[in-house]
């Protein structure tokens, strides 16, 4: 491996590169919208509210909620409004405002009238958003220093990469999983050599996480298929093909979101696979490859026991309410974990799992192989 100062300015320049990407992928151009959203949202602040016309049905509410709202851009000097918001009766989209709200409302740029009747979107959200993201950006660089400003450079590096490249080329027609497989590719490249550095340590938790993913991405292409889990399990899919996306293959994308949400966890479990296996060669050098990579592989046995579980919980909590509704009406295991939704969580947690117990072996072979007596050491 490189001398120290320069595997120091090889980092730097790699944090440069990463730094142009994200200049780069920030600018790209969305893609054009199938409709154009009428107006433009504003932040007003509810100063009264009229229930008249809403009726209560059960547990849900049903009509027009009118509001009278001054608008907080400076552009329009606080000028007053009506605002509508309509409630249909579906707890999961419909909302509720009481003075002092803080609410989204469309504007037209043509409207000048004070009769106008503005649409209520949305409760607003980005202030305390912005606010807690803040919080954890400054809790990251404190408890992390230097390695915590590089942990939230990938961060923000990663959501770019989501938003601009990953969904608009699926939105064009591209394979999602394969795609969603060489876009981890590249954020773990991007993450662990961020965080480790562009080291032997960095190269085996690349190379690990990479042999896991695929390894699951093969998996979860043959399982679905056998089980006939056709995607329609995600959110919106219906919305989504009525809105001129029906050219999606929908099961495609379901791998592709399988194999993107267990990819973190693999990326951290190959992490520490790698750094464990560097602490015992730093140690004791003389150690032939054999001997560290049965070290990793005591290591991984030791951390992938509470990581498969991490997935288990992590996908629960998505469908805790399913599950209460099939304790509710008395539902057999057997029933239940042949439904769709449960079979399709099912799937998503074993696949991970399996990308998570495979990674820990191929690891711990990278890793004795780098790591071995004749590789100069990187300390």
């Amino acid at each position: 491996m490189l001398p120290d100062p320069q595997r120091k300015k090889l980092n730097w320049y790699f944090s440069a590169v990463v730094l142009l990407c994200c200049i780069g992928l920030y600018f790209i151009p969305p893609p054009p919208p199938l409709a154009k959203q009428p107006g433009r949202p504003v932040a007003a602040k509810v100063i009264a509210v009229d229930n008249s016309l809403v009726e209560q049905h059960g547990l849900v509410k049903f009509g027009s909620q009118k509001l009278t709202v001054r608008l907080l851009n400076p552009k329009y000097k606080g000028a007053v409004y009506r605002a509508n918001n309509e409630m249909r009766a579906q707890m999961e989209l419909d909302k509720e405002f009481a003075p002092g709200d803080t609410a989204v409302v469309i504007l037209q740029e043509a409207d000048n009238s004070k009769d106008t009747v503005l649409v209520a979107q949305d409760h607003f959200r980005i202030g305390w958003g912005l606010a807690l993201f803040a919080g954890f950006c400054l809790l990251l660089c404190w408890f992390g220093g230097w390695t915590g400003v590089k942990a939230l450079f990938s961060f923000v590096f990663s959501c770019i990469m989501i938003w601009k490249a990953v969904i608009p080329l699926v939105l064009r027609g591209w394979s999602a999983s394969w795609l969603i497989f060489g876009s981890v590719c590249v954020l773990t490249a991007v993450i662990v050599y961020l965080v480790a550095g562009v080291s032997r340590k960095g190269i085996a938790a690349f190379a690990g996480s990479a042999a896991g993913i695929f390894a699951g991405l093969a998996m979860a292409h043959i399982f679905t298929r056998i089980m006939k889990i056709n995607g329609a399990t995600l959110p919106y899919v219906q919305t989504l093909f009525y809105s001129g996306y029906e050219f999606l293959n929908i099961q495609d994308v379901f791998i592709g979101a399988m194999i993107l949400a267990s990819s973190g966890a693999v990326m951290d479990l190959a992490m520490d696979i790698a750094a464990g296996v560097e602490e015992v060669a730093h140690h004791n050098p003389e150690l032939p490859s054999s001997e560290l990579i049965r070290s990793g592989l005591r290591i991984g046995r030791s951390v992938v026991g509470t990581m498969t579980t991490t997935l288990l919980l992590a996908y629960s909590g998505g469908y805790i309410t399913l599950l209460m509704m099939f304790a509710s009406q008395g539902t057999a295991p057997l029933d239940f974990l042949n439904s769709t939704l449960v079979s399709a969580e099912v799937v998503k947690t074993l696949i991970g799992s399996f990308s998570l117990v495979l990674v820990a072996p191929f690891t711990a072979v990278f890793a004795g192989w780098l790591f071995q007596k004749k590789s100069i050491p990187d300390h």
